[in-house]
């Protein structure tokens, strides 16, 4: 599918060589503008810089943080582009990992911001998302490109693609998870997500604080005494 915009996945290396379920990857194989870079630490990538410092690129990191630009609300329009091409980085991991990667490249902390505030609720059912508002990298590209089209600065042709191939990857998993002649599935892993227990202790309350600070912050910035980030 081609899209205006170019998605660089960066994944760290237990998702790119462990994951049977990696979603980065399906995501990389139904975007034409899109590639992938295995590492930890991206300030010594050669590509990676290359695409950061190229001035006809708005290079962007889509990280939820009180400063990030929010797509789902317009904060970013054509304007900002000029005649630049949008650039945008998703870290390919879980928080944890991922928040590793960022604290090791300085050059990824200096980028702009990008989040957005997701149409639905996750989809993963093999997999548990840390809080709720948290999405595979699968899911984050789909809103991504929602609220892209929404702002016109990308058009998405292919709205079902994504989604289909996620379930269909789901499907598989499950099926598998159900054979018994298959070795290494977790046979009574998977539930519902509305089932599911939230979680608990300070690395819940810590991720829970994120995307509360995120939430505060983009109210406050579109109330009236909030005025403009």
């Amino acid at each position: 599918m081609p899209t205006r915009t170019r998605f660089v996945f960066l994944m760290h290396p237990k998702e790119f060589k462990h994951e049977k379920a990696g979603t980065g990857r399906l995501t990389h194989l139904c975007l034409a503008q899109s590639e992938i870079h295995m590492g930890v630490e991206f300030d010594a990538d050669e590509t990676v810089q290359a695409l950061i410092n190229d001035p006809r690129n708005l290079a962007m990191l889509v990280y939820p943080s009180a400063g990030a630009l929010n797509l789902s609300k317009g904060d970013l329009q054509p304007t900002h582009l000029g005649e630049r091409q949008l650039v945008v980085f998703l870290l390919d991991a879980t928080w944890a990992l991922a928040k590793k990667m960022l604290r090791l490249s300085p050059s990824l902390q200096r980028l702009p911001r990008l989040m957005f505030t997701p149409s639905a609720p996750s989809r993963y059912v093999i997999k548990q998302q840390p809080v709720e508002g948290c999405l595979s990298t699968l899911e984050a590209t789909h809103e991504l490109l929602l609220a892209l089209k929404r702002s016109g600065l990308d058009h998405y042709p292919m709205q079902e693609q994504l989604l289909e191939l996620f379930g269909r990857m789901q499907d598989y998993q499950l099926t598998c998870a159900r054979d018994p002649s298959r070795e290494g599935y977790r046979r009574r892993a998977y539930s519902a997500p509305g089932d599911r227990i939230r979680p608990r202790g300070s690395t819940g309350a810590r991720r829970t604080r994120l995307f509360n600070l995120t939430e505060r912050s983009n109210e406050k910035a579109n109330s009236p005494e909030g005025g403009a980030a």
